[in-house]
This record gives structure tokens, C-alpha cells and sequence, in this order.
């Protein structure tokens, strides 16, 4: 089959269409047959070497961290699952696989695809939505009345971290661009701040929680928006040895250099009386079949940027490594 390969850490020249042998469902796993997959900033951070510190892929490798599609053959011991199924995943982040035809997921990673959403904007949302979900419910833990700054609110996870803090009961503040304030307003947020003109460390104050999406100066500015003892969650900023050791497996010395190169963020959020805490997400078949839930109630809507075609996947990448993307950027099979 013809996939979409990173073949060596590098610029966007290091992955590229091969033929590779099509996959087979081991013990727990499904084959799905893929019809639409999502492109995500991690794909080509990792791409770039980012990660090689925490977790170093065995290369050449399929790329490709989302997808959806049917259920074309189940392994041994599968329950959740039958041939015919349509379903969405985040993959297995050491095994990645999703710009393919193909893909082999374990069935615990898979969830059921949400009925009133076609396969394109089904692509879009298992990963953005995964770490919107799991960075408000489970690391920021917001309820009923809480004020909560998400940063960067007009792309992928944004879209969907607006409109679950919203349902979770939050007021929500958020950074956007003249073009993006009128999408973040529309899905919940009522303080929109925009980035090119104002520093939002200038305007917010007394926040109860912060979502970082982007980086930079915003991390270190989201501490000084909060109030004392509550937390930013980035994903963005530099993993944290915790995070290492318990998604990948990392040893001591690994664990040494991120608690080394972390001392500056850490310091700054001790010095305003903050906590910090860079999330990994976890792959998780019961979190996607909730989300799927809150998309077939009316509850949740996906923002699906642009879909090209597959055999157009280095376009798809040039446009969303422009960072200007509002909501996902999706390949079609």
C-alpha cells in the first residue's frame, strides 16, 4: 500500500510516499480501513526532532497520529468490534501508522464513530479533542463558575477546549486574530484578546486555570494571569520528567536532562505562586466514545479548516505548518 513515510528527523523533505506492506490485526487489535486521517503540530514536531529526547521512532515509520474509517478485520480476542464498524482513533503514540490505507489499532484506542459526523470532520477530532478533554476534566479539574484562559483558541484543540470549559461551566478567555475572533466567539468564549495588538497578561487577572496551546512567552505570561495556587497546563512547553517516564518509558538520564531544561518555567511559575504541568495526552477509546456522545447531542462541534486530498498530504502540511489554520486540517483517502 502507499503511505506517507518519515523516513529521518529533518525538515518537511524527511517524509515522503512509499510503498510498505500492508498491516494485520495481532491479539486485542483492529485493521481499519482508512478514509480520512488528521494533521496535527505534533506530527511535524516530532518530524523535527522534538521528541527524539523523550521517545526516538524505530525509522522508516508511517506517520500520522488520527484517523477514521471502517472496521476491515478484528484480531483474536477482540470484543468492542465487529467488520463493518466506523470508527475514529488517536493510534498508539509509539506506533503512529494513520496516513495510510491502512491502519492496526488495539481496540482500546478506538472509539465509535459519531453518527451525525462525516469521516473528514470525524479525523479532525480524536486528538484535539482527547487533549481538550482530558487537560480541562482531568489536570485543570474546572467546574461551574470557574474563569479559565485558553490561549491560541482558533485552532484545533482551542475549537473544543472553548466549548467543553463552556459546558463544564466556565467562563472562558481566549488569544485570537482579527480572523479568528468571530469562530471563538461563536463557540463560547466571551473574552477574545487580540494577540497582535495586546499581551494578555495586560488585561486578565484572577484566572482560575490556563489551557496553553502556544508557547513561548504566552506559558510563562499564563502564570501571571492566575490566581495563587492554580495552575497552567500547556502542551507546548517542555515535557516534564513524570510525563517521560509514564508514556514513554524514559530512563534516568532522560528524566535528568528534562528536569534540567525545565528549571527556568519551573521558576517562574514558583515565583508567581503558580503550578505547571505539560500534558501528554493519553489514547483513549472510552474518552472518544464520550466526545462522540457530546458531537451526536448537539453539544460539541468539530471546525474542520481545510481537507485535501491524499495524494496532496506535503500541501496539507505546508499550510499547517503556516500556523494560520482555523480548526483541522484533514487528509481524505
Amino acid at each position: 500500500m502507499r503511505a506517507f513515510v518519515m523516513t529521518r528527523y529533518g525538515d518537511a523533505s524527511a517524509m515522503e510516499m512509499r510503498d510498505v506492506p500492508e498491516p494485520t490485526a495481532g491479539r486485542g487489535e483492529v485493521l481499519i480501513r482508512v478514509h480520512a486521517a488528521g494533521l496535527n503540530p505534533i506530527d511535524y514536531k516530532v518530524r523535527q526532532g522534538a521528541m527524539r529526547l523523550v521517545h526516538r521512532l524505530d525509522l522508516p515509520q508511517v506517520a500520522g497520529s488520527e484517523l477514521s474509517g471502517v472496521v476491515a478485520a478484528v484480531g483474536t480476542g477482540v470484543t468492542r468490534f465487529a467488520v463493518g464498524d466506523r470508527v475514529f482513533a488517536r493510534v498508539d503514540k509509539k506506533k503512529l501508522g494513520a496516513f495510510a490505507p491502512y491502519a492496526v489499532v488495539h481496540e482500546t484506542l478506538v472509539g465509535t464513530m459519531p453518527q451525525s459526523l462525516d469521516f473528514a470532520d470525524a479525523a479532525g477530532l480524536p486528538l484535539a479533542g482527547l487533549t481538550a478533554l482530558q487537560a480541562l476534566r482531568d489536570e485543570l479539574a474546572v467546574t461551574e463558575g470557574d474563569r479559565v484562559f485558553i490561549s491560541g483558541g482558533a485552532g484545533g484543540v482551542g475549537t473544543l477546549a472553548i466549548q467543553l470549559a463552556v459546558r463544564m461551566g466556565a467562563q472562558v478567555a481566549t488569544t485570537a486574530s482579527p480572523r479568528g475572533q468571530e469562530l471563538v466567539r461563536s463557540l463560547g468564549a466571551t473574552t477574545v484578546i487580540d494577540y497582535r495588538q495586546q499581551r494578555f497578561r495586560d488585561v486578565l487577572s484572577d484566572y482560575d486555570g490556563a489551557l496553553d496551546l502556544t508557547g513561548g512567552r504566552d506559558l510563562s505570561d499564563s502564570f501571571a494571569i492566575l490566581k495563587r495556587g492554580a495552575r497552567t497546563v500547556s502542551v507546548a512547553g517542555l515535557p516534564q520528567p513524570a510525563n517521560a517516564r509514564a508514556d514513554f518509558d524514559a530512563g534516568p538520564l532522560v528524566a535528568a536532562a528534562l528536569w534540567a531544561a525545565g528549571a527556568r518555567i519551573r521558576h517562574r511559575a514558583g515565583r508567581s505562586g503558580v503550578g505547571y504541568r505539560f500534558l501528554f495526552m493519553h489514547p483513549s477509546g472510552a474518552d472518544l466514545d464520550l466526545l462522540a456522545g457530546l458531537v451526536d447531542q448537539g453539544e460539541l462541534r468539530t471546525v474542520t479548516d481545510r481537507v485535501f486530498p491524499f495524494e496532496r498530504i506535503a500541501d496539507a502540511f505546508a499550510h499547517l505548518e503556516q500556523g494560520h489554520a482555523k480548526g483541522k486540517v484533514v487528509v481524505r483517502m
